[in-house]
Formats: structure tokens, C-alpha cells, sequence
């Protein structure tokens, strides 16, 4: 088993208006991990995966090409713990901020 990650992902490009939330809880839930995702008022998309490492690379890679009619043009990822807290155990769709 490995090691358990925690990043905090800021994906850029044209990623609202083409279900990327959704796309990315359901690619999320798929591969077991817990965290959130949501819009932000900047036009860019945030999100928390937490889980194990190589199913959190796994995330990472498909958010860098992401849903169809997406155009990924960035995804910075931070390290470390989440904000807000750890995630509760599930992925969740949250509001905009």
C-alpha cells in the first residue's frame, strides 16, 4: 500500500461551464479518494484529493487534460495538508468562492 498525499490542485484554462466539477468527482470517487472541488470567481477550478499517492497522481495527470470541451492551460498543485481541514471522507461538489 502506499503512502497516503494531500494536495490542493488550482487547475486554469477554460474549465467552468463544461462539467469539470462533476467530471472530477465522479474521476474522484473512482479512484477512492476523498476531498472537494469547486469554482472559483477567477474562472479557474480548485480542488482537494486526498487518498494514496500514486492513485493521487493518477488524479493529477487526468485534471491536466480533463472533461471534454475543457482546455486545461495550468494545474498547480500544493503540497501538504488541505485547507480547511482534512477532507471528511468522501468528494463533495462545493459552492463558489
Amino acid at each position: 500500500m502506499t503512502e497516503s498525499r494531500n494536495v490542493h490542485v488550482l487547475i486554469q484554462g477554460f474549465v467552468q461551464g463544461v462539467s469539470f466539477r462533476a467530471w472530477t468527482q465522479h474521476q474522484a470517487q473512482l479512484h477512492g479518494l476523498c476531498g472537494w472541488v469547486r469554482n472559483r470567481r477567477d474562472g479557474a477550478v480548485e480542488a482537494v484529493f486526498s487518498g494514496p499517492g500514486n492513485l493521487v497522481d493518477i488524479m493529477l495527470k487526468a485534471c491536466h487534460e480533463g472533461p471534454a470541451g475543457s482546455r486545461v492551460d495550468r494545474v498547480e498543485v500544493i503540497e501538504g495538508d488541505p485547507p480547511g481541514g482534512e477532507p471528511s471522507g468522501r468528494f463533495e461538489i462545493r459552492g463558489t468562492v
